[in-house]
């Protein structure tokens, strides 16, 4: 064998799926289900019975592009966004079902590096939460599917449709960094082309904090998962995850709640477009009676219906409202 063929990186075309499948499985948590990976399929307990379920698909090109987000970042992200979305409902996460579909010359290092970025973001936001099952298969295009399954544990489903007259706004989280991190990411990391180029560890080292800290929001965002459990126990009326922006976000949850939601610019921080217009933060948005001991900070009241879904100081939003794949990452195809 010549140096180079010891030397070039195996891709995921040259194993079998259940080589491919062990390098992943070796890198997670022990399951934590009553029957987890390798049968047909999973087997979990969930205590009251009722299960939360959701699902999220990232395609390179409209979602991720490689020469941005390392393997690490994808699993973070793509584990993260969707236990965003169970903990929006007041439910624990308890399980993630992945799965991936990637191109023959893909690296096995990548789906090593997936796995554990994947093992990293259930130990960090819901340590209750494994992969417990998934599926691998060929694609021209790198595809992640994820599903999130959890536990109401008792609560009862806090719905986007229960927001009050009366009751206060809140957002849990951070508003604007990851819009920050795009724009840092199209603004520093692309050619004359608009081709992205690689970050690479001496580009991100070369950042400001700020800067670094906006990048990091993006690739591998931290929703506070503990803290919309907390909200849900709290109270809340009505709660969402925050991930395409407030304006918009806030708009579906007035819908729903067939309400108006007053923002009050200056809680909004010192860019109240961007907190308004920017996305993929995932924090949340949560909405609590008067007599409840909110988490979170206060940026507005929900009021009676009137002709808008939200305003901002009294006068109806004409900004920018949120995420748009298409729009954002210019509907490019990896």
């Amino acid at each position: 064998m010549t140096d180079a063929e010891t030397s070039r990186e195996i891709t995921v075309g040259e194993l079998s799926e259940g080589q491919i499948l062990r390098g992943i499985l070796d890198r997670l948590p022990p399951s934590t289900a009553p029957v987890g990976p390798g049968d047909d399929a999973a087997v979990l307990a969930v205590p009251d019975g009722r299960v939360v379920a959701t699902t999220d698909t990232l395609v390179h090109g409209p979602d991720f592009r490689l020469a941005w987000s390392s393997a690490h970042d994808l699993g973070f992200k793509a584990a993260a966004v969707n236990l965003a979305d169970v903990a929006a409902m007041g439910a624990r996460p308890i399980a993630l079902l992945v799965a991936l579909a990637m191109p023959d010359a893909t690296p096995v290092s990548f789906v090593r590096g997936f796995a554990e970025g994947l093992a990293d973001a259930c130990a960090e936001l819901a340590p209750d939460c494994a992969v417990e099952g998934g599926d691998l298969t060929v694609s021209d295009t790198l595809t992640i599917a994820v599903t999130a399954l959890g536990s109401l544990d008792g609560r009862d489903p806090v719905r986007r449709s229960g927001a009050r007259i009366g009751d206060g706004v809140y957002v849990i989280g951070e508003l604007g960094p990851a819009a920050k991190g795009i724009e840092l990411l199209f603004r520093r990391f692309t050619d004359a082309d608009g081709t992205p180029v690689v970050v690479t560890p001496e580009a991100r080292a070369s950042l400001t904090a700020a800067d670094a800290h906006a990048l990091s929001r993006q690739l591998a965002p931290r929703p506070p998962i503990a803290d919309a459990l907390r909200a849900a126990d709290a109270g809340a009326t009505a709660m969402m995850d925050i991930s395409d922006g407030l304006a918009l976000d806030a708009t579906r949850l007035a819908d729903a709640s067939d309400v108006t939601i007053a923002f009050d610019s200056a809680a909004l921080g010192d860019d109240p477009a961007l907190a308004l217009g920017g996305g993929e933060d995932h924090g949340f948005l949560v909405t609590f009676p008067a007599e409840t001991a909110p988490l979170g900070r206060r940026v507005g009241t929900v009021e009676a219906r009137g002709e808008r879904s939200i305003t901002v100081d009294g006068s109806p939003w004409t900004g920018r409202t949120g995420w748009d794949p298409y729009r954002d990452w210019d509907a490019g195809r990896g």
